[in-house]
């Protein structure tokens, strides 16, 4: 019978996991882990290495081949989600390594995206920061109504980001490498090439997955379409923007403003330039943290090992 004597759960920023997963459901000869930071190297391996079961928070703590090959004792890999692109599957197959995935609670970076276009447009920590200060009315922000909202990448977030944008009463343009006019007009949106949504959107907003085609999808041309005015979204994944050319365009005034979720490098040094760069609203990576999402995604992990124990693995991921 398949045997867990040792869990860890990694990447807990907030210290969270275990309050809000039934994980008394499982025997209480399992030793649950919880870490709250990040660590790289001879650190993760040692942390890893005694450990049979882990649970991944997302790509937060990659496992490349070079990773899994160092963690003999390891039979079950949890990701919280329905995929985790730094998990090396062929690798995890080649070890008999099984890999889970979790449920997860709708779609919480629709919600995060759009609060970081209200904040940009409405330009809301600044004059809140100002209210504090003691002064009243320090800028002027934007109506979304009658502007248009440029979507790059229109599944299944895209889409319900557009039709909020609809809401809002913006015209909606749309592109991505296969997007059709059909699928577009199902969305609420117009099908244009990259092109004339970069130069015509007053807010571009990025949901794209990662990928070979997909990384620096946005880079300092891409930015130079854009109108002075305008600004740029980016809740999917850091490395879809060439993030020095953003912050070039962001420090002369090429653009009006970026709110940014995600990162080249997470957790974010203190001492990153884009820290340093005007006219942003950032946030760690908080699309998919909310509470909802959490209970699911531990619910899920908790699930995956009794699945594993059983002999018969819930949600499993497999390489190709």
């Amino acid at each position: 019978m398949p045997e867990i004597k040792r869990l860890a759960i990694l990447d807990d920023y907030q210290g969270v996991t275990l309050r809000l997963g039934p994980w008394d459901r499982l025997p209480a000869s399992i030793q649950v882990e919880q870490y709250r930071d990040t660590v790289t190297g001879p650190a993760l391996l040692a942390r890893l290495a005694p450990c049979d079961a882990i649970l991944a928070m997302r790509e937060r703590t990659p496992f490349p081949r070079a990773l899994i090959e160092q963690l003999p004792n390891l039979k079950l890999l949890i990701t919280t989600g329905g995929r985790n692109r730094g998990i090396d599957l062929e690798a995890c197959a080649e070890r008999g390594i099984t890999v889970c995935g979790t449920t997860s609670f709708a779609h919480p970076t629709v919600d995060l995206t759009w609060g970081l276009i209200l904040a940009l447009a409405r330009r809301i920590p600044e004059q809140e920061a100002a209210l504090r200060a003691g002064r009243w009315q320090v800028a002027l922000g934007a109506t979304l109504e009658g502007k248009t909202l440029g979507c790059i990448g229109l599944g299944n977030l895209g889409s319900r980001v557009a039709k909020v944008g609809a809401a809002f009463g913006m015209d909606v343009v749309a592109w991505s490498q296969n997007l059709t006019p059909e699928k577009a007009a199902a969305a609420g949106a117009k099908a244009v090439s990259k092109e004339e949504l970069l130069a015509t959107a007053d807010v571009v907003t990025l949901h794209l997955i990662l990928s070979d085609r997909s990384r620096g999808i946005i880079g300092a041309a891409d930015l130079a379409r854009m109108k002075p005015s305008a600004v740029i979204v980016n809740t999917s994944r850091g490395p879809l923007i060439d993030q020095p050319a953003l912050i070039a365009a962001l420090k002369d005034g090429r653009i009006a403003g970026a709110g940014i979720d995600v990162y080249d490098q997470e957790p974010l040094p203190r001492d990153h330039p884009i820290l340093a760069a005007p006219n942003t609203v950032l946030t760690p990576h908080l699309g998919y943290v909310t509470e909802e999402n959490y209970r699911a995604y531990f619910a899920g992990a908790v699930e995956a090992v009794e699945g594993y124990l059983a002999g018969r693995p819930v949600r499993e991921l497999r390489a190709g």
